[in-house]
């Protein structure tokens, strides 16, 4: 049973190419067309469609011309381009200035994207993500007691979603009873598109807010994620602990010419956003869709069952290789300029597409396309290709893949799936809803 979907088509044409359209992410990771565009057309426009906010998109699939933009400085922007009004952002279609762009990190240039990073980099060294390591094996062993005596589980919601959340609440300082709410925000974020994820009531939202208008799913979670975190930074104000968050309720910014900036509600509550959504559903994804890499080259699973020590690193970084749950973050080019052999104008639309770049045979070989736990060298782009934006938690994600692996391997060593995947409609990540697996039952340990 191949349940990756994965598999290239014998041809492509490209008039069928679009990459607004959603469905096609909810039936496949289109490396067909990453392909076809790499050989025929690494800087390729796609067309206009109310989906794209009725402008047209370039998308680039090179790994040398990801690498290209990604190390331009500002001539690529995170935030915004002539013409906008301040409005843009990562995704394909633009957020008003007011909701992101300029506001929160991910939204930003250098140097205050630098100088907002030094917020938060404390939360995610390499020293204190080991530190959490132990807390970490203990609550993988916790969850995996909760499905091992039943010999069967959606892989997704019972294992891969759980250490995600546990971890991104231990380091923001969220209670972990309130795991169960990030989640939800999280998957009625990403997940605004596709069915699953729509509420079935009409949100309260606004009535709860004190102000009119009416909210698509998104935005709700989106605004009571912000109510949280409201919420939050008082409680921390009130009873202090050693967490991020205690230190970003009273934290400055030092900007470039010196002058000293506090975080604004809305930058805090943005900030909040970010780390729950990028803590979650990246690693989340990485490892359903890590789990199902292994189902579809069995092979592999028994070179990491027979030697776990010797691979663990190489395992990793194959998994964030071969998976790249981020399909794509969106520049706005702040000049005309020549990208590759294409003119880019001032004010465009860029589309960096990693799991083209990831499967790239100019960087990674003829074996590009394989998945290979012993790879190396493996300079993978799943946390970016240089420049000042790469992952903050690219540490914490390792750690997470590699104890959620390791414990697996031990308890669950006959591991298979029982019926395909499920995917997410949905173009920014490559999401995985559900996997139903099965393995031989065994009693909890703790």
């Amino acid at each position: 049973m191949t349940i990756t979907n994965d598999a290239s088509a014998p041809a492509v044409d490209p008039d069928d190419i679009d990459f607004s359209d959603l469905d096609v992410f909810a039936d496949r990771c289109p490396h067909d067309w990453f392909t076809y565009l790499r050989e025929n057309a690494p800087v390729w426009k796609n067309k206009a469609t109310p989906e794209a906010g009725d402008e047209p998109f370039w998308n680039v699939t090179s790994y040398e011309l990801i690498t290209e933009v990604h190390r331009s400085g500002t001539l690529f922007s995170h935030q915004t381009g002539p013409g906008r009004d301040g409005a843009g952002g990562i995704a394909l279609t633009d957020l008003d200035a007011e909701r992101g762009p300029g506001l929160q990190m991910v939204m930003t240039d250098p140097p205050k994207h630098t100088t907002y990073r030094k917020l938060v980099n404390s939360g995610f060294t390499p020293r204190m993500v080991r530190r959490l390591e132990d807390a970490f094996r203990l609550r993988t062993t916790a969850l995996l007691d909760e499905v091992t005596p039943k010999g069967e589980c959606d892989f997704v919601t019972a294992i891969a979603a759980e250490l995600p959340l546990m971890a991104i609440a231990e380091i923001v300082g969220v209670p972990q009873e309130d795991r169960d709410k990030l989640l939800d925000w999280s998957n009625r974020t990403i997940g605004g598109a596709d069915e699953e994820y729509q509420s079935s009531e009409a949100s309260n939202t606004a009535d709860d807010l004190g102000v009119e208008g009416d909210f698509n799913n998104s935005e709700s979670a989106m605004i009571e994620m912000a109510m949280y975190a409201h919420d939050l930074t008082e409680r921390k104000r009130a009873e202090p602990a050693d967490d991020l968050w205690t230190r970003l309720t009273e934290a400055v910014v030092t900007m470039e010419d010196g002058t000293r900036h506090e975080l604004s509600e809305i930058e805090r509550d943005l900030f909040f956003t970010l780390l729950i959504i990028a803590g979650n559903e990246t690693t989340r994804n990485s490892i359903s869709k890590g789990m199902m890499a292994f189902f579809d080259h069995p092979e592999q699973w028994q070179r990491w069952l027979a030697d776990p020590a010797g691979t663990a690193d190489t395992m990793v970084d194959e998994i964030l290789r071969f998976t790249s749950p981020v399909n794509f973050f969106r520049r706005t080019a702040t000049e005309t300029t020549m990208l590759g052999d294409v003119e880019i104008q001032a004010g465009d639309k860029v589309l960096l597409w990693y799991p083209a770049g990831n499967r790239d045979e100019a960087e990674f070989g003829p074996t590009a396309s394989q998945f290979d736990i012993t790879r190396t060298p493996n300079h993978h782009m799943a946390f970016g290709a240089g420049g000042a934006h790469f992952c903050l938690g690219a540490n914490l994600a390792r750690l997470e893949i590699k104890i959620i692996f390791e414990e697996l391997a031990k308890r669950c060593p006959d591991i298979r799936p029982t019926g395909p995947a499920e995917r997410l409609r949905m173009n920014l990540v490559d999401g995985i809803k559900h996997l139903p697996v099965a393995f031989t039952p065994s009693p909890a340990l703790l």
